[in-house]
């Protein structure tokens, strides 16, 4: 082989250039282009493509209804060499693209800058938010997967899942309509004042979400508010999946990359948050495998709406305990339920449909923003007997460490006792000194954000996804399933590339 094989491979990454297009005064016009994120489920763990010189590979996108074109261009293609041959491009990505995609450019440019239908497109669904970013208007649509306008959207776009979301999978759209039925799109659109020409769509694509029903059993729960009803087989009515008690799980969600960092994640998810706490048939909020960047964007969001209705002024951790409970010995203990309201705060955690974990992780990081600074770096040495202190910020500190071991310790049971006492108490000590540091890295954001309201769309800073990633390698426990409140465990379609630290404390 000439000058070697290394000569003839290509970064996937950057060899693949995304490039969303609309109709210009005599040819289309790219509106953005950007890199993907991965290419590795689609080019493999090595994300290099074999056989060419000067490749580069265009991915086009009309940019109201994301209509596609794949184009491959290059210098020079390897000949074969026995059974050596040149990575057969097209082929590969017939797997992620619809077979119109790889038709002619000639075409592609034709249906885009000629388009007639394209001025009364409008996205599928119902209109459910509108908001004004630098002076531009931009649009939120929610629609169920068994519209045939979704479907096609998300058959035209789903590469997207695997350019930019780790372990993302995409959605099986060929599915019995009864599945289709249990998930909704939601899709971000900004709305341009004057179409870039006169038959021109007003819409071009900024990012979507998608949510799953997962069916809840409400059995002694609904036994115990009213009998159950009569009925006769067969069912003269079926009900439809979106009646039926569910929890909303949000699955995919990604904004594109020419959009991020002007907020347009946060308004997304708080519009799907508003969205599921409006419908009557969700009982809770839960997320799929959360990117860590997700995780700041959820957390940010969920405080500034506990913040804005008054939940956290409500919310207050009881510091006035008897000091023989308050004494650190063996065999005395002080219970969740002296500290904290439970059945205040199980009011305010049905109220906004938050699953159990990301509220206890709420709670505990407005609690720790409630104590003075000075007291936060105590030692555990010098916090014994803290509970007895006249110090009110030492006592808070003192209580609020106990309560957040009492929920690592509760949800890390089996694990930590396969310790040693000493070991045990070292490791839940680490992790708690992990939690606080999220915490205080998170409020440190907060301080800067909410006051203008500000988000970064679903991203975060290199620099905070570095401190948490180290943060994250000091903790212990770790659980790579969402629990429910009622012990059941759900699913998560998606696999990390790279395997987790053994032991962490994730977000529920």
């Amino acid at each position: 082989m000439e000058q070697g094989e290394e000569t003839w491979s290509s970064n996937a990454n950057e060899a693949l250039d995304v490039w969303i297009v609309q109709p210009g005064e005599t040819a289309p016009s790219t509106l953005s282009t950007f890199h993907p994120r991965f290419t590795y489920p689609i080019f493999g763990d090595e994300e290099t493509i074999f056989g060419y010189r000067g490749l580069k590979i265009i991915l086009r996108f009309a940019a109201h209804d994301l209509y596609p074109h794949v184009e491959a261009v290059y210098d020079r293609k390897f000949k074969n060499v026995g059974e050596t041959k040149a990575l057969d491009i097209e082929e590969t990505l017939r797997e992620w693209y619809p077979p119109y995609a790889f038709g002619e450019l000639l075409q592609f440019n034709i249906r885009v800058q000629d388009d007639t239908s394209a001025k009364s497109w409008g996205p599928p669904g119902d209109l459910i938010e509108s908001y004004v970013r630098h002076n531009r208007q931009f649009e939120i649509w929610c629609a169920e997967l068994t519209d045939p306008a979704v479907k096609i959207l998300l058959e035209r776009m789903q590469i997207f899942v695997s350019l930019f979301i780790e372990a993302g999978t995409p959605l099986e759209l060929n599915d019995q309509e009864w599945t289709l039925a249990r998930w909704r799109v939601f899709f971000v659109y900004e709305k341009l004042k004057i179409p870039s020409t006169v038959r021109a769509s007003p819409y071009s694509i900024v990012g979507y979400s998608t949510s799953y029903r997962f069916i809840t059993f409400q059995g002694d729960k609904f036994a115990k508010e009213k009998p159950p009803p009569s009925f006769t087989l067969p069912f003269e009515k079926t009900a439809s999946i979106a009646s039926l008690p569910c929890r909303a799980r949000i699955s995919q969600f990604l904004i594109l990359p020419s959009h991020q960092a002007n907020s347009h994640g946060a308004h997304l998810y708080n519009a799907m948050v508003k969205t599921f706490v409006g419908d009557p048939a969700c009982i809770e909020i839960t997320v799929e495998d959360p990117s860590e960047a997700f995780d700041d964007l959820r957390d940010i969001c969920d405080m500034a709406i506990l913040q804005q209705d008054g939940t956290l002024a409500r919310i207050k951790l009881e510091t006035n305990i008897d000091p023989i409970r308050a004494r650190k010995r063996i065999g005395v203990k002080v219970p969740s339920s002296v500290l904290l309201d439970k059945p205040l705060l199980e009011y305010f955690r049905k109220r906004h449909k938050l699953a159990p974990r990301q509220f206890d992780r709420l709670a505990e990081m407005h609690l720790l923003s409630q104590i003075p600074q000075r007291c936060r770096s105590a030692t555990p040495g010098q916090l014994v007997r803290r509970g007895e202190t006249k110090d009110l910020g030492l006592r808070a500190y003192y209580f609020w460490k106990l309560l957040v071991k009492q929920r690592v310790y509760k949800r890390n049971k089996d694990t930590l006792m396969q310790l040693e006492r000493e070991e045990r108490i070292d490791k839940v000590e680490e992790t708690v000194a992990s939690v606080q540091a999220d915490y205080d890295r998170l409020w440190d954001r907060m301080a800067k954000l909410l006051p203008s309201k500000e988000t970064d769309g679903g991203t975060t800073r290199e620099s905070d996804v570095a401190l948490r990633q180290r943060n994250k390698r000091r903790a212990i426990i770790e659980d790579e399933e969402e629990e429910s409140h009622e012990g059941q465990k759900e699913r998560s379609t998606g696999k990390k590339r790279k395997g987790k630290p053994p032991l962490v404390d994730g977000q529920g």
